[in-house]
């Protein structure tokens, strides 16, 4: 009897052992190809899943004109943090950070940098977590994103006191702007421009697990969750901007395209609700993920300046 009741705990461990086993080689498998940067020919390209997301036929926008010089930081786990500071012919008090989304970097977002100079604004342009100039493995969808950019503003106003803070974010940058502006420990905040940005990064990797390969979410995304805790240092649930949004505490416009298939315009709906403060929407017809701005470039920039100048 003994010698049965073993072999059954043997049979039980080694069955319980096994699922582990294969749930972390399935967690590593998604982790590494959502989130990890580098492959072998480029160690800095961006992660796998990118070839399958990114509009191949985006190009990197032109370097804006305006005088620039590098600024650097580093980021709360030790990694060195890359930006480029943009100045205005007329410059004031006000600053705007502009945030790329996912598997970009800084240069992505040129494109944004003119509307705002000449209205002023200094403007700073980061890359985040694991892109381009920035040190890091993993991209966090967020999490240590929001971090960076909140160092990203007390480096503002250690260098100008009186200064004014816009975040700007796009895609996975509206997620981190969200996520950063709902800390209590971010200085010289005035307002916030979310554009096309998720409710959480667990419920889009669900969704798009299905769509890019046809699974399940359970229980393929709770080990994703484990694992990615575990080689990232933020499990991918952690990147909730819509559990940051109630504690904003500065007006927020949200942007989003009508025929965004990716980020859903639902899930704008969602952060749109949850907001507690002074909010505004817009929401750009025929505009896929991240396109609000090329695809109604004025009316994008009318409506951003009007809600800036009344809230800021």
């Amino acid at each position: 009897m003994r010698n049965k009741n073993k072999l059954k705990w043997i049979a039980l461990i080694s069955l319980i052992t096994g699922i582990i086993a294969v749930g972390y080689a399935i967690g590593a498998y998604f982790t590494d190809y959502a989130l990890k940067r580098g492959n072998d020919a480029d160690p800095l390209a961006p992660p796998a899943a990118c070839v399958s997301i990114h509009d191949k036929s985006r190009e990197v926008p032109a370097l804006p004109k305006a005088s620039a010089e590098k600024w650097n930081a580093i980021s709360a786990d030790g990694r060195r943090l890359a930006a480029i500071r943009y100045f205005p012919q007329n410059p004031g008090k006000r600053w705007v950070i502009l945030v790329h989304g996912y598997g970009r970097d800084q240069r992505y977002v040129r494109d944004y940098v003119d509307a705002y100079l000449e209205k002023g604004y200094q403007v700073l342009t980061p890359d985040l977590c694991a892109s381009g100039e920035s040190e890091g493995k993993y991209i966090t969808m967020g999490v240590k994103e929001s971090g960076e950019v909140v160092r990203w503003t007390a480096k503002i106003k250690e260098y100008d006191p009186d200064a004014g803070i816009v975040l700007h974010g796009v895609s996975m940058g509206a997620a981190t702007v969200l996520m950063a502006a709902g800390r209590k420990d971010i200085p010289g905040l005035a307002a916030v421009i979310e554009d096309c940005g998720y409710t959480s990064a667990y419920a889009m990797f669900s969704n798009q697990l299905g769509v890019l390969f046809g699974l399940p979410e359970f229980p393929i995304m709770a080990f994703v969750d484990v694992v990615s805790g575990l080689k990232t240092g933020a499990k991918v649930s952690e990147a909730a901007p819509l559990k940051a949004v109630p504690h904003i505490k500065v007006p927020v416009l949200f942007i989003h395209g009508a025929a965004d298939t990716l980020v859903p315009p639902a899930m704008m709906e969602e952060l749109f609700a949850a907001c507690r403060v002074k909010k505004g929407r817009l929401i750009v017809e025929r505009a896929g993920h991240g396109d609000a701005m090329i695809t109604d470039r004025d009316r994008y920039w009318k409506c951003i300046f009007e809600f800036l100048s009344v809230y800021e």
